[in-house]
């Protein structure tokens, strides 16, 4: 009983927390799989805020959103994303459906061998970056029909890079998909999303 009563103040202590930090900022509200959450608005630089969804920690919204989209894809055997931001949606939607997926690294570990690399430029990471596959999770795509998923699609760049990433080793990418599309993202017609996410500019 003890143990309960520690947990249910722990998870009230962190969202009362989380609801503190948000009155300094400024935030934008929006339902997610029904869920409904506000995003704190930070500026990208002087003309461009973004409001930042951010899925670790926030289980409801990863297991509703994971379910959603579900019933959204094609038929696939595997699930496959790039660390980090898009692992919790990677896994949740692997764990509920098809109960494989594969997470593209950004940095080469000591188990990887004989890597497969591609860059990737985000609007979320300040610098440059690669993505690699070693060969074990290469050869385990290569006859699987892969549905590549993230949290959240912008400009594409990192989509891009793990498409690229599937091309390299002849995957059959069945489908692309991410909770929110962000900005010009909401026009493309090769992506499956839940909801729009807009980009605040400022004069």
């Amino acid at each position: 009983m003890s143990d309960q009563n520690d947990k249910k103040t722990a998870k009230t202590t962190r969202r009362q927390l989380q609801e503190q930090m948000k009155k300094q900022y400024d935030k934008y509200k929006m339902t997610i799989a029904g869920v409904e959450r506000e995003l704190v608005k930070y500026p990208v630089n002087d003309k461009l805020d973004i409001a930042a969804f951010i899925l670790f920690g926030d289980v409801e919204v990863t297991e509703k959103a994971a379910e959603a989209l579900l019933k959204l894809c094609p038929e696939h055997d595997v699930v496959v994303s790039a660390e980090a931001k898009g692992i919790p949606i990677c896994y949740e939607m692997a764990r509920q459906g098809c109960r494989e997926y594969v997470i593209a690294r950004k940095s080469v570990k000591v188990y990887m061998r004989n890597c497969v690399s591609v860059e990737v430029n985000s609007i979320t990471t300040a610098n440059v970056q690669r993505l690699y596959l070693g060969d074990t999770d290469a050869e385990f795509l290569k006859d699987k029909r892969v549905l590549i998923v993230d949290d959240v699609i912008s400009t594409g760049e990192s989509l891009a890079a793990l498409e690229a990433l599937m091309d390299k080793i002849g995957v059959n990418v069945v489908g692309k998909a991410c909770i929110l599309a962000e900005g010009d993202a909401k026009n493309r017609d090769d992506i499956i999303y839940l909801e729009e996410l807009p980009l605040f500019f400022k004069d």
